[in-house]
């Protein structure tokens, strides 16, 4: 029988991790394809601990879900291909996950999960990796779940801030001159990230000329958005992302739904609105003045959405 002090050392906690939600504030879908995107870390996320075991398992609230790596199922399967990444020989962890984001609504879910876990990982096995590194890593995870990611969602989950994400490159940070007063609304409708992803690259198979042209247009919008958040520019930031919403609407990525919130937002004082993530349901974001008015432009939401919060994006 082993003594109080060994048991007591099997329940430690051997590594805590955390993983950033995040919005794409312009670029969703060009991105994809080669294009920068403008994105921003939340504050809210994933908090994950992981602690000795006997087999690897990871459980994740409030779903109340535990799953096993060989079972047959998304989420253990991302586990699984994330453990890969990792030595054989090492102990057996139970990761814990606590989930406070919704999932299926464009804002990073399932990438800060993966994130967290990793980070976790990495703590508990004393791994020294850079925060970029393990959102390069973390892509493991994420295409179980989307098939085809870009990879700005889990970078930003690991790195947070505001950063232009290309494809292949090294993120490019963004300093904002003020603070990026969001209000966050969702649709109550869900989609698949990774059926509409493979969509969306159906239409530029089909019409490659509409459909570029509409990437090119959107990748120049996430350049002068950059410079607007350096410059504090609000106004011509919410300008922006009125367009960049117009372009998105074009490839066929909102609905009805989303563009009532983001009709009231705008009546309500929001500076901008648009669909943020993969769309066809999911979030909406609209960017406020500031704090107060934010308050203001979420009362008007709440009434047409499922979920409302007010964050400043830009998180790290």
């Amino acid at each position: 029988m082993p003594s109080p002090n060994a048991a007591g050392r099997a329940k430690a906690v051997a590594g805590m991790g955390f993983g950033r939600g995040k919005v794409i504030l312009l670029g969703e879908h060009a991105v994809v394809h080669g294009r920068p995107a403008l994105a921003a870390g939340l504050g809210a996320g994933v908090k994950t601990r992981a602690t000795e075991a006997e087999a690897d398992a990871l459980h994740a609230e409030p779903w109340s879900v535990t799953v096993r790596p060989g079972e047959d199922e998304p989420l253990a399967r991302a586990f699984a291909a994330l453990l890969e990444a990792y030595p054989s020989e090492r102990p057996a962890f139970h990761v814990h996950a606590d989930v406070g984001l919704p999932g299926g609504a464009g804002l990073g879910c399932s990438a800060a999960l993966g994130v967290a876990v990793a980070d976790a990982l990495d703590q508990a096995l004393a791994i020294e990796r850079t925060p970029e590194a393990r959102g390069e890593l973390s892509l493991r995870w994420e295409r179980v779940f989307h098939g085809n990611p870009s990879g700005v969602d889990n970078m930003m989950a690991a790195v947070g801030g505001v950063a232009v994400y290309r494809r292949g490159e090294p993120l490019e940070r963004v300093r904002p001159r003020r603070p990026l007063p969001l209000v966050i609304a969702h649709s109550g409708e869900s989609s698949s990230t990774k059926e509409v992803v493979a969509g969306v690259a159906r239409q530029l198979e089909k019409e490659p000329a509409r459909v570029g042209e509409l990437f090119d247009g959107i990748a120049a919008l996430v350049n002068n958005a950059k410079l607007a958040v350096e410059e504090g520019d609000a106004k011509a930031l919410g300008q922006l992302m009125d367009m960049n919403q117009g372009l998105l609407s074009a490839l066929f990525l909102s609905t009805e739904k989303l563009e009532l919130l983001c009709r009231t937002a705008r009546e309500a004082g929001a500076l901008g609105a648009k669909l943020t993530g993969a769309g066809g349901g999911g979030c909406m974001i609209a960017l406020a003045p500031d704090l107060e008015a934010a308050g203001a432009i979420e009362a008007a939401l709440k009434p047409h959405a499922s979920m409302t919060l007010v964050a400043e994006a830009g998180a790290a």
